[in-house]
């Protein structure tokens, strides 16, 4: 599914012309950036409500081996351009968003309401922070694009290091 949704981002390319450096980059950047890893986030969501994925949840398991060929595609394009932002950032706030929502999503699953409650707001802040930040490097506006990259990586960073802790105590 990844390749053919690589093959079809070649063929499609960004709907909004992306223009100056307003809202018009940003949502090329919310394109380019966060819509490939919400798409397969969708996906599985798709496939786990009609029960054809059956099992534990595993949402970065499913969306990280998906963006393998869009990156492979991408890569070959971008490096053309001599611009590292696409080349170095992109695949990074792709993971961010691929192992961060799912971080939230996890929150969901608790069923305890205080988390649900910082689950959607979180869920939407890791893909938005990401396009964010892609325009604010795009817009050389370094420090704004360092602080909405840390704001999207931090939820990958806690799910990584949770994963490692709980790894090490065997649970």
């Amino acid at each position: 599914m990844g390749s053919i949704a690589a093959i079809v981002q070649v063929f499609l390319d960004s709907p909004v012309d992306p223009g100056g450096f307003g809202f018009s980059r940003w949502l090329n950047g919310f394109f380019i950036v966060a819509l490939p890893v919400i798409t397969p986030l969708l996906v599985y969501l798709l496939l786990l409500n009609f029960r054809i994925i059956k099992g534990s949840f595993d949402f970065a398991g499913f969306t990280l081996p998906w963006l393998i060929p869009g990156a492979v595609i991408n890569a070959l394009r971008w490096i053309s351009l001599s611009d590292p932002i696409p080349l170095i950032l992109v695949p990074v706030l792709w993971t961010a968003i691929a192992v961060g929502v799912p971080f939230f999503i996890d929150f969901i699953r608790t069923g305890k309401t205080p988390l649900i409650i910082l689950a959607f707001p979180g869920m939407l802040m890791v893909p938005l922070a990401s396009a964010s930040s892609y325009w604010a490097f795009f817009s050389h506006e370094n420090l704004k694009g360092t602080v909405l990259l840390g704001a999207a990586i931090i939820p990958m960073l806690v799910s990584m290091t949770l994963s490692f802790i709980r790894a090490g105590d065997g649970s």
